[in-house]
């Protein structure tokens, strides 16, 4: 079986601690991230694409020789004459991760304005992930622009995973951050959702709460994350129940839910078994939080 695996968003600079005092330059963002990984849980004979808007600076050639290093296709990429990419900095304490970002003016805000070019990406593709990330970052018609696209091809024979990874300093203000939340999960047709984002912003007491909630919005396929607790989720009418990798010693967290992501997806493509890609997500994901850095080999 082949296809072709398509990620959306904002691809960064990233500058990370590399365990001696010093920083470590790399290339990441919650999109890019699942697509590394999905990757590396692909056949071969899937082609794995980014979407994505970049500068034509020399920090977007290399973020493009990045990619293409990691066999992440670039055809679907673009250029802005005068944006360059958003830069993040990770902070650590005691392996949990906070963030500093430069990004307001970075040129993946605009890669959406170019609808023709989503549906086109979006059409040849069997498997599309996006997030909250990817809606909160784009300018003017972007987020209604990609919305449409996806929801025009919901009920195609395609996979539209959405993971809100919702971050409130993203948006100008909870009501709307919550509202293109719901949103983006109507023009998917799975979810991936983590539970502590769900509670903090939505309110749900525990994860029976965050799956009924998506299932009201019409979703089947709904996967939910928990830290180091069980992952539970409702897929095509069975209730599933998963218990998480165990971890001896957590590092950096940064990364954890996008690796699970992209490797759940990777390996559904494999198999379409929900609970044996869970699993295998729930491995990879334990692995990533023992290194520093999103991106793990």
């Amino acid at each position: 079986m082949s296809g072709q695996f398509l990620a959306i968003g904002e691809a960064m600079v990233e500058l990370a601690p590399d365990g001696n005092g010093a920083l470590r330059q790399g290339f990441a963002g919650d999109t890019l991230n699942a697509a590394y990984y999905a990757r590396a849980a692909l056949p071969a004979a899937w082609q794995v694409s980014y979407f994505t808007l970049l500068g034509q600076d020399a920090m977007s050639d290399a973020m493009l020789a990045f990619m293409a290093q990691k066999q992440i296709g670039t055809d679907y990429i673009g250029h802005h004459a005068s944006r360059m990419p958003g830069l993040y900095m990770v902070h650590l304490n005691n392996g949990e991760r906070s963030f500093s970002y430069w990004r307001s003016h970075s040129a993946a805000r605009l890669l959406a304005d170019d609808k023709a070019a989503l549906r086109q990406a979006i059409e040849a593709s069997k498997i599309i992930i996006f997030s909250g990330i990817t809606l909160a970052i784009l300018e003017g018609d972007g987020a209604d622009n990609l919305l449409s696209v996806l929801q025009e091809m919901r009920g195609a024979d395609k996979l539209i995973a959405f993971d809100p990874n919702i971050r409130p300093r993203l948006w100008a203000n909870k009501d709307f951050m919550r509202t293109q939340l719901i949103r983006g999960a109507k023009a998917s047709n799975l979810v991936l959702p983590s539970f502590d984002d769900e509670s903090s912003h939505f309110g749900d007491l525990t994860i029976a709460d965050t799956i009924d909630r998506y299932r009201s919005y019409g979703l089947n396929r709904i996967i939910v994350k928990n830290g180091a607790d069980d992952i539970e989720g409702y897929f095509n009418g069975q209730s599933l129940t998963v218990k998480a990798a165990t971890v001896s010693q957590i590092i950096d967290t940064t990364g954890a839910g996008d690796s699970f992501n992209g490797s759940f997806l990777g390996h559904f493509a494999r198999t379409g078994d929900a609970i044996v890609s869970a699993q295998f997500a729930s491995q990879v994901a334990a692995k990533t939080i023992q290194h520093y850095g999103a991106l793990v080999d």
